[in-house]
């Protein structure tokens, strides 16, 4: 059942380290993402806290799956 754990642990880190990268550049140039000035938007920000927490989910993950293995 360990095994089992870290693995899915490990194809969940992945999935976030692969994935929601990819979006920031299609967010960064969303029309929603600047404002008439030129300024970032709530849009913007949410969705770059949104990638950032993936990818420490994706790094605690790693770790998780780790100590299970260990």
């Amino acid at each position: 059942m360990e095994i089992l754990a870290a693995v899915v642990l490990f194809v969940n880190a992945l999935f976030n380290a692969v994935v929601w990268p990819r979006f920031y550049p299609r967010i960064a140039n969303d029309a929603r993402a600047t404002d008439e000035s030129g300024r970032r938007t709530a849009f913007y920000r949410v969705h770059v806290v949104l990638i950032g927490i993936a990818i420490v989910l994706a790094a605690a993950s790693v770790v998780a799956g780790v100590l299970i293995l260990l």
